[in-house]
């Protein structure tokens, strides 16, 4: 009978044993799915979308892949050097603003890529206003701004949206998702005051620059022609 009642011991404690581990198993799944969100993101070059995520893991259940960013997004709001940011509608893994200037003490900016400030006078007028012509720009700013505007389209943070319907069919010019990713701004809605974007910046605001929130369809994110982006400024 001693036997007997051992075996069936036994028996219980392999039963509750398989059940641990069959529980187990989802956590281990999910806690993989997190690890491979999060390495996804930290490779990639840009912002990683969660349409780009979905389709890397299409294997895994949706919900499943949704849970996991979920928690890895609650990993990053502990205190660290790195934060998970939303930027141009996707995911990015970067430094923490206040461990700027310590970061830079390891890149040490080149002066070549910094942005005049010209450039980045013109540059707020394209943000605020867009689309809008070479001309309009002029207007406000008060100077030409051909050569400022041939600058900011060779760091692709403007690009040519269109023709104004008007004589001539002068250019349009509109921000890019680059331009998202160096502000870090995730859509055009998250544009500060221009007084306040002036004074992050370092340049004053042309007094004809009124504040003005473009919305998200004024930002054309695909790529123009490559007969109209070749094109001569007008």
């Amino acid at each position: 009978m001693a036997e007997k009642h051992g075996g069936r011991e036994g028996l219980e404690g392999r039963e509750g044993l398989e059940g641990q581990e069959r529980q187990e198993e989802p956590e281990r799944a999910s806690a993989e799915i997190k690890a491979i969100i999060e390495a996804l993101i930290f490779a990639s070059p840009e912002p990683l979308t969660p349409k780009a995520i979905f389709k890397l893991l299409d294997s895994e259940p949706k919900e499943d892949v949704e849970a996991a960013l979920a928690e890895l997004r609650r990993d990053y709001e502990r205190p660290g050097g790195l934060q998970l940011v939303e930027v141009a509608g996707g995911f990015q893994i970067a430094t923490r603003p206040d461990l700027h200037e310590w970061v830079r003490r390891l890149f040490h900016e080149r002066s070549t890529q910094k942005l005049t400030a010209q450039s980045l006078e013109t540059l707020a007028v394209i943000a605020y206003k867009q689309p809008i012509t070479a001309l309009e720009i002029s207007e406000i700013r008060g100077v030409d701004t051909s050569g400022v505007l041939n600058t900011l389209l060779e760091r692709h943070l403007i690009k040519i949206a269109g023709r104004k319907k008007v004589v001539g069919r002068p250019f349009l010019y509109a921000t890019t998702k680059e331009f998202l990713i160096r502000f870090g701004l995730n859509d055009l809605t998250d544009l500060p005051k221009v007084e306040d974007m002036a004074e992050a910046l370092g340049f004053e605001p042309p007094a004809l620059l009124v504040e003005q929130t473009p919305s998200e369809e004024m930002l054309p994110l695909d790529e123009p022609d490559e007969d109209e982006s070749a094109g001569s400024i007008h």
